[in-house]
């Protein structure tokens, strides 16, 4: 594949919106058939777009790449022969595959993933709830209303800002996705009151445990805007601490 191709491939591949990586060589020792700025495209399935070298530099990329797609972070991987393996990772703190390849060369790689990032859906067209898909398009979050709860995944978060217009069904909606946060701005009491009559009507405990009332951390908050930081400070807070595989943890301010 030329060169120029592997761009419009990784084109075609952000316009899909699946998650994949880049894969770039850096740095080659000794005979190897990947050269220093060769690159490709990793799929979430082990598909490489591109030409990165034989059989044991791709069996690296793929795991590599992989765990790159779960934790969100770049890496840079050294595969070599399997005599000059001598740990997990080079001195330098660069991790280290084996390579059977009769080749006996060395090849350093940059790992980078991508992936869509996490959608914040907000219920409600109130100023707090304006304010707030502002300010998380600012921050990097496809932000979106109400409408998009059908679509939501694991990694997304869900605010409800309803504030009286249709409460109920838009908890219910966002209590019912596989979001792994759901927020309201709400008082404790409102809250309580809404969950025990969607507990009422059925609805699982563990579902209901999800809801975090008043939705935001502590910060004084007074008009929209400063209530919509508060919120969003709160969401990325979750953000990043699934991004280290930590649990959910409250904040206070």
């Amino acid at each position: 594949m030329a060169r120029q191709d592997i761009f419009d491939e990784i084109l075609k591949l952000r316009q899909k919106g699946a998650p994949f990586c880049v894969a770039t060589v850096l740095r080659t020792a000794d005979a190897t058939s990947a050269k220093a700025g060769a690159k490709a495209a990793v799929t979430a399935e082990g598909e490489i777009i591109g030409h990165l070298g034989g059989a044991c530099v791709q069996r690296a990329v793929r795991t590599a790449a992989t765990e790159a797609l779960a934790t969100g972070a770049p890496k840079v991987i050294r595969v070599k022969p399997s005599d000059k393996v001598v740990g997990l990772a080079d001195p330098d703190g660069v991790q280290t595959f084996k390579s059977g390849c009769p080749s006996g060369g060395t090849v350093d790689i940059l790992i980078e993933p991508w992936r869509l990032p996490p959608r914040l859906i907000v219920f409600g067209d109130g100023p707090i709830a304006v304010a707030l898909r502002e300010h998380a398009a600012l921050a990097g979050f496809r932000a979106t209303g109400g409408e998009a709860i059908a679509e939501a995944e694991a990694g997304d978060f869900v605010v409800v800002a309803t504030q009286g217009n249709g409460d109920c069904a838009a908890l219910k909606a966002a209590l019912e996705s596989p979001a792994a946060h759901v927020s309201m701005v709400a008082s404790r009491r409102k809250a309580r009151v809404l969950t025990e009559k969607l507990a009422a009507a059925g609805m699982d405990r563990a579902r209901l445990e999800r809801l975090k009332s008043p939705a935001g951390i502590n910060i004084g908050a007074v008009d929209p805007h400063e209530i919509a930081v508060s919120i969003l400070a709160e969401v990325i807070a979750w953000r990043n601490a699934a991004g280290k595989g930590e649990s959910r943890g409250e904040q206070t301010a």
